[in-house]
Formats: C-alpha cells, sequence, structure tokens
C-alpha cells in the first residue's frame, strides 16, 4: 500500500541548549540571534521554530520597526543541521504552515513534508514580514545559512565573511530556498553551485548580493545604525516598498523556479537515499566541512 504509514524513528536528541535564539530589542530594532556558537550556529528544527516565534513577536510588536537576524559567535551560520547531537529531523514540533507532521510519513515523503515547512515554507514567511529585515553575516553563511540572509531585505557583512553552498557534493542542487539565479548572475550562479567554492563578501558586493562591507569590528554599530536610520521612515511606506521590489522578482519567476528546484532538491535526496541508503549521499556535517576546508586550502 503506496500511502501507508509508518511507526516514527525514535532517535536520541540531545539539545546543548533551550534557547538557540536570543530575542531582543533595543528601541524601535529586533535583534534576533541565533545562539549555537559551538555548532556555528548549524540550523535544526529547534532553532528554525525558535526563528519563527522571534519573527512573530517583532512583528506583532508595533514598537518594532526594523528586525534584524544576527549569528552569535565566529559565523553567522554554518547551514542545516546534519551531524550535531541536537539533529532532530526526527522530532515533532508544532507546526505553523498548513502541511502534516512528517515523521510518521515513509520513504521520500518525510523529508518532502517537513521541508515544505521549515525550510521553503518558512523562509517565505520571513521574507514576507511586513518590516524591513537586515542580515548582519560574519564569517560562513554556508547553504542553509545562506536561506537566511537572502530572505532579509538587506544584508551588512563583514571583511572576513564568504557565501557557500557546497552541497553538489551530495548530488543535491542548491538548497531548499533557491534564489541563486535572483542573487547572483546565471553562469556566476552555475560556478556557485558546480564548484561549491566560498565566495568572498567583496566577490558578492560585485554582484548586489551584499549591500555593505565593513570591518568585522565595525559590523554590529553599522547594522544599527543602518536599522535606525529605516526605523525613521514611515512604517507604511517601508512595507509597500520591499512589497514592491518582492513583486518584481516574483514576476520575473523567483517563486515558481524555487517551486521547480524544490521537487529537483527531492528528487536528489530520493535518488541518494536509492543508490546509498542515506538521502545526503552519506556525507554529514564533519564530512562536508573537512571537505569544505580542504577546497579552501585550510585542511
Amino acid at each position: 500500500m503506496t500511502d501507508r504509514l509508518v511507526e516514527p524513528q525514535q532517535v536520541e536528541v540531545t539539545y546543548e541548549t533551550d534557547t538557540p535564539v536570543r530575542y531582543e530589542v533595543d528601541g524601535p530594532v529586533a535583534w534576533i540571534i541565533m545562539d549555537r556558537p559551538q555548532f556555528n550556529n548549524a540550523q535544526n528544527s529547534q532553532m528554525t521554530y525558535a526563528l519563527d516565534a522571534a519573527f512573530r513577536a517583532a512583528t506583532d510588536d508595533d514598537a518594532v520597526k526594523v528586525i534584524v537576524l544576527a549569528g552569535e559567535g565566529k559565523h553567522f551560520s554554518a547551514g542545516h543541521d546534519i551531524g550535531t547531537p541536537g539533529r532532530d529531523l526526527h522530532r515533532s514540533f508544532e507546526r505553523k504552515l498548513l502541511y502534516a507532521d512528517h515523521v510518521n510519513k515513509p520513504g521520500a515523503e518525510l523529508l518532502y513534508t517537513r521541508e515544505q515547512e521549515v525550510y521553503l515554507g518558512m523562509c517565505r514567511r520571513w521574507r514576507d514580514v511586513p518590516k524591513p529585515t537586515i542580515a548582519m553575516v560574519q564569517g560562513a553563511c554556508i547553504a542553509g545559512g545562506l536561506m537566511l540572509a537572502w530572505v532579509c531585505d538587506l544584508i551588512v557583512a563583514s571583511d572576513d565573511a564568504f557565501f557557500q553552498d557546497p552541497v553538489n557534493r551530495m548530488g543535491i542542487p542548491g538548497v531548499e530556498y533557491f534564489a541563486h539565479g535572483f542573487e547572483l548572475p546565471p553562469r556566476i550562479a552555475k560556478g556557485f553551485l558546480l564548484l561549491g567554492e566560498r565566495m568572498p563578501a567583496a566577490r558578492a558586493y560585485q554582484f548586489g548580493m551584499v549591500n555593505e562591507i565593513v570591518p568585522r569590528a565595525e559590523l554590529r554599530d553599522r547594522v544599527a545604525a543602518m536599522a535606525l536610520e529605516l526605523a525613521s521612515r514611515p512604517r507604511l511606506g517601508n512595507w509597500l516598498t520591499k512589497q514592491a521590489i518582492n513583486h518584481v522578482e516574483d514576476l520575473r519567476g523567483k517563486r515558481t523556479a524555487m517551486d521547480a528546484v524544490f521537487h529537483m532538491h527531492h528528487f536528489a535526496h530520493a535518488q541518494n537515499d536509492l543508490l546509498s541508503g542515506n538521502s545526503l549521499g552519506g556525507l554529514d556535517g564533519k564530512g562536508m566541512a573537512a571537505a569544505n576546508k580542504k577546497a579552501a586550502g585550510e585542511g
């Protein structure tokens, strides 16, 4: 029977913190800060749902005019959690979108159902928040980290920041929120994905993916000043302005392209499962990190 349900997998999950996201309000600015620095802010579901709650709090607070998304520690985010003790792929959460729980779904349906909510669906929710958002990026912004930066209206990066989507090593055509062809020119996007190399902030700035680059020591001050400037503008004007540009992107096909590539992404997961018994092609966080460092001459 093809639509059978299965018993959820019982996997031990050990969270290093009960608060993977800090939410701080300073005047008219809400600071949403990923706080798993010992794991380079790898995103498990615990963090993702905490991020969603923080965006909801900032949206509901009329005193908040601008939202900053940041990461504690050396790196903004190393991407999705594919190897820490807190990896919670098989854990249920109170869902925020109209999708069924994923944990009792067989085969490829499990990941397909989960990622409609926690990756594609939530990123689209955050992109449409009716207040200006700024990503404050330092260090690594890798794979799933790109998704979090790209949903923001502005990106300010430290001069040591870099961007990377190396999941072609797993046979996967980029992360689930597939904005690559809109953030970068097509041929540059192909190289970014096919080679999976690090793109320094200065090169990302050349292509318009980053708004400003500042020394790391000045990053927070610059972002705070930018946020205060945005907060001084009319609330509705800010909202309408971001809607206008988002609408242009969608007219150019951003949403439909993203839907198509999301299905390619899950076809790749299913292929990996068929060939290796592992949706990630047998790679985990440590393996990907080692490969990335070796390619960057750090290994």
